[in-house]
């Protein structure tokens, strides 16, 4: 049996029987609170391809009738984007407004042990809110860093830097973590009033952890055969049971705080899946046309319903904004786009999870908010995640300081369809997990990439199936609004745009900054 604490935030009684009739009639009962107080939902899948997502490739092998009924009651983003093509730089991304390559992190992801990469004194969203008098929770996949005890109070990052695997380094370290004791900087330090979830299924320790310690003692070692790094294991721990239990707590904590009409809420929802290992619960098995991954892609999509099955339900419903969308593409172009089941998980799209290409960071963006956003529309502004912060300042009434955000565009115009004479962004920095760089303008987007290495993956069949051509240019040049899928480089042929728009990159990477100062 897969380990389970208690649900230690539990409602009181005089205040449970207060929301009794509430509950009885929902959408009908609204909160009394200021109408910029909405209740703010950010749901974040992992590894979820473009394509994973049936309304938005009508070819895919999987069934997602929750994440497709968002797309029916709220709007359909069809141009969003992470800033990184990995996870640990786009959740730095989303919680803080700013593009994560800013930061030490300047490849790969945080591995076991590192320290957190979102500075103590810098504003996150859940920070933000706090501020303002929400009440907020992390439930879930949190892989931004923390400081563990150990028995010499070393450090990992005082032998190794931030990002750097050096698992010979990382692995003998770990038998100095005390796991007895609170591991500080965590969630409940960077804006969130309580946590429970994992730092990723596939690192130790593998145990829950609830605020600021494991919930029950990694006493054994995960055995061989389990996916994942070596290490620390609570016993009885099942991959398989990660992803419900993390459902329902966030259900149970939506629960109880929705009935509130006198306080919002926040939920940060970051999902452990479809990300490896890929762990379907058994009630899953055999429910989509794609395999295993298809299976535990339908179980994520099971998991948004249960959530937004709780917020429809809640009295506070009709005064909450809901944003799903993925921390950046999928795994890789040959594992989910088996020839074995035909199911393309970046879509029409090139490239997946680490590369510069659309397939590794335009993701799946769905925005429900009844009586706010209009059922239905599909929106074609270029959005990205780091958007989130400027975006809720706004709608909440947020002043942000100019040392905040400093890559976070409002974005509210489009969400809510309100008139936009010019695009919102000015351009838009695309990030690789190797350091490599792109920037997005308009329907042109340049990498500056001197060995394509963001394609290393790219199997040569594929190149082969939609006749991408090889070529010896030192950077790449491509106009999605004709040629989506990235097959032929148009750098020689348009010099000047090359130019402009490499100055432009250079311009935000030096500046600090790619908002306009606030001041």
């Amino acid at each position: 049996m897969i380990q389970s604490a208690p649900v230690t935030n539990r409602i009181g009684r005089r205040r449970f029987l207060s929301t009794l009739p509430a509950l009885t009639t929902p959408f009908l009962a609204q909160a009394a609170r200021p109408k910029n107080r909405p209740n703010i939902v950010i749901i974040l899948a992992d590894d979820l391809g473009y394509g994973d997502v049936g309304v938005y490739n009508p070819e895919s092998k999987i069934p997602t009738p929750n994440m497709d009924r968002l797309a029916r009651e709220g709007v359909r983003f069809v141009d969003a984007h992470t800033p990184c093509g990995v996870c640990s730089p786009t959740r730095y991304g989303l919680l803080t407004g700013r593009y994560p390559w800013r930061t030490e992190l300047k490849t790969q992801v945080l591995w076991p042990w590192d320290k957190p990469l979102i500075d103590k004194d810098r504003l996150t969203m859940g920070k933000m809110l706090q501020s303002m008098g929400y009440a907020t929770a992390a439930f879930g996949k949190w892989h931004l860093g923390w400081e563990w005890a150990t028995t010499d109070n070393s450090k990992i990052n005082d032998q190794v830097r931030i990002g750097d695997p050096q698992r010979e380094i990382r692995y003998p370290f770990a038998a100095k973590v005390q796991f007895d004791k609170p591991v500080k900087s965590g969630p409940t330090e960077r804006g969130f009033d309580y946590y429970f979830g994992v730092d990723l299924p596939n690192f130790p320790p593998y145990s829950f952890m609830e605020n600021d310690r494991v919930t029950v003692a990694p006493s054994e070692q995960k055995p061989d055969g389990m996916f994942g790094w070596p290490g620390a294991m609570a016993p009885g721990w099942k991959l398989e049971g990660v992803l419900p239990e993390i459902t329902r707590r966030a259900v149970s904590w939506v629960k109880e705080h929705a009935g509130n009409k006198d306080k919002p809420y926040f939920l940060y929802f970051p999902l452990t899946a479809p990300h490896t290992p890929i762990a379907p619960d058994k009630e899953f098995e055999g429910k989509s046309s794609a395999g295993k991954y298809g299976d535990f892609v339908y179980q994520t999509d099971w998991s948004v319903g249960q959530v937004m099955d709780a917020i429809r339900s809640s009295p506070t419903a009709n005064d909450t904004i809901v944003i799903f969308t993925s921390d950046n593409g999928p795994e890789n172009i040959s594992y989910p786009l088996n020839p074995q089941y035909g199911h393309a998980s970046q879509g029409p799209l090139r490239g997946a999870k680490r590369m510069l290409w659309e397939g590794g960071h335009r993701v799946p963006f769905l925005a429900w908010a009844p009586g706010r956003i209009t059922p239905g529309r599909v929106e074609k502004e270029v959005i990205c995640l780091t958007d989130m912060l400027a975006t809720v300042a706004s709608i909440t009434g947020y002043k942000l300081p100019g040392t905040a955000g400093e890559d976070s565009y409002d974005v509210s115009a489009a969400l809510f369809n309100k008139k936009r004479d010019k695009p919102i962004r000015e351009a838009t920095v695309h990030h690789s997990m190797n350091n490599e760089y792109g920037l997005r303008q308009g329907d042109w987007v340049f990498i500056e990439s001197a060995k394509s290495a963001h394609g290393a993956a790219e199997p040569p069949w594929f190149r082969e199936k939609y006749g991408i051509r090889k070529h010896d240019q030192p950077a790449e040049l491509f106009h999605l609004a004709e040629d989506l899928r990235e097959t032929t480089n148009l750098y020689a042929q348009y010099p000047d745009r090359v130019k402009a728009m490499r100055a432009l990159l250079k311009k935000y990477q030096e500046e600090g900054r790619s908002v306009p100062n606030r001041r």
